[in-house]
């Protein structure tokens, strides 16, 4: 294991703040660069996890979650009843998820997670937060106004729709299970979960294409 010398890492923060570059992308590859050189981070450390989280966790745990909700009563019906027991038959069970909610939309229900107080969030179900749950203006609004955001998310609720918004915390964190979209009932779980958006596990999307996205 490197050794963790707090003189020498403030010694970098500060060599860091003097010559990294604006742009972020940027900035991240020689913040990595720098601490590469150092020897303090391992390369193939970052990519490891960068793949985990891009390619295996993101929100496909989640999306796998929903698409058997989808297709299996029974599951679905434990899943409401205690998210946390219901995912760990999935071996999904990891930071941020031992106390889970799952909410549900139907016809006249539609749910939206938010966190007012910092940026809790799921991220072993659905990958690492998008930058815009974590502002300062969602997590605002999303209580005051929920409609209205939706609206900025391109998501029209109806009148007679009621809106309920979950706040996590560091003790209990939520997802969303979307309504399946009609004319999927000859896909199996795998061609459903693709079908599921991130948004729509937080609740900022609403009705799901029943195709699945082109891979960009």
């Amino acid at each position: 294991m490197t050794d963790y010398d707090p003189a020498k890492v403030a010694e970098i923060h500060r060599h860091l703040h003097s010559h990294l570059p604006s742009e972020p992308a940027l900035r991240v590859k020689a913040l990595e660069s720098l601490l590469v050189e150092k020897g303090l981070v391992d390369p193939q450390t970052i990519d490891a996890w960068v793949e985990a989280y891009s390619e295996e966790i993101g929100p496909k745990r989640g999306a796998a979650v929903v698409a058997k909700a989808w297709t299996d009563d029974a599951f679905k019906a434990r899943l409401l009843s205690d998210g946390t027991a219901a995912i760990d038959e999935l071996g999904f069970v990891g930071n941020a998820t031992a106390h889970l909610k799952a909410v549900e939309n139907t016809d006249g229900i539609h749910n939206l997670v938010v966190c007012t107080l910092c940026s809790c969030y799921p991220f072993s179900l659905l990958g690492v937060a998008p930058n815009w749950y974590k502002t300062a203006a969602y997590r605002s609004r999303a209580v005051r106004d929920p409609r209205g955001v939706l609206a900025e998310f391109g998501v029209e609720i109806a009148d007679d729709v009621e809106v309920r918004v979950w706040d996590s915390t560091a003790e209990l964190r939520y997802l969303v299970v979307p309504q399946r979209p009609a004319g999927t009932d000859d896909l199996d779980e795998a061609g459903l979960a693709a079908l599921v958006t991130r948004n729509a596990m937080i609740g900022t999307d609403r009705v799901l294409s029943a195709t699945a996205p082109e891979a960009s």
